[in-house]
């Protein structure tokens, strides 16, 4: 009986061991990612300083910048949908620096039967942070021909047919009229590694159930 019961015993503790140590591991990547939200979050939240002469996307993500100049009338309006609120648009519009740069600023939220009301623009000063979302994949729509609304913030795009450079900025404070920030944050960085986690423990404790189980049928078989 005991020579019959090494094989699936061996292969039901390797199993285990496999599926926790991928439980472990998710739980590691947790901490990592948790510590790495909160640097995030803690830069998002500094004082803002002046917008440089240049950036890098990679090194740039997320800082306070602040810049003086005017809201040229220059717009685009991205769908976007707020709990609690509904269906509503960002509206991404062309900032002209006072030093005659043209870079694009993330308004934010204005509710659907606002659209059509007249906008403020002129003169004003802009505080937020640089960003360059990622919102683009196999599935995202081209921008509506007919009403102009596009589905996704895409930088590249936006300051191709704004005429813009490609930086862009998300207000963090009133910009004027009826349109609403919608501050960078980190909601939208996904952090799943507990529901893997969970996952892999949960795998791991069937996987040692079915052992035990496995094991009890071939003892009742020679008993």
């Amino acid at each position: 009986m005991l020579r019959r019961m090494i094989f699936p015993l061996a292969i039901g503790l390797l199993g285990g061991a496999i599926l926790i140590s991928l439980g472990v591991w998710q739980m590691q990547r947790l901490a990592w990612k948790e510590g790495v939200l909160a640097e995030i979050a803690a830069r998002i939240s500094d004082d803002a300083v002046p917008l440089p002469a240049t950036l890098d996307p990679e090194a740039d993500k997320y800082m306070p910048v602040t810049t003086d100049g005017r809201f040229t009338g220059e717009q685009i309006d991205v769908l976007v949908s707020r709990k609690q609120i509904g269906a509503g648009v960002r509206v991404i519009e062309v900032f002209e620096t006072d030093d005659g740069r043209r870079v694009l600023v993330d308004r934010g939220f204005l509710r659907d039967d606002d659209r059509g009301n007249p906008r403020e623009s002129g003169p004003a000063q802009v505080e937020g942070n640089l960003h360059w979302p990622d919102e683009i994949d196999g599935f995202t729509p081209p921008p509506d021909a007919t009403t102009g609304l596009w589905f996704a913030r895409d930088v590249t795009a936006l300051a191709e047919a704004l005429k813009t450079e490609p930086t862009f900025i998300v207000a963090r404070r009133p910009t004027g009229g009826a349109i609403e920030p919608m501050p960078v944050d980190t909601s939208g960085i996904p952090n799943d590694h507990m529901n893997y986690a969970i996952t892999w423990f949960s795998l791991a404790a069937v996987w040692l159930g079915m052992t035990a189980y496995l094991l009890w049928r071939i003892r009742q078989r020679t008993v």
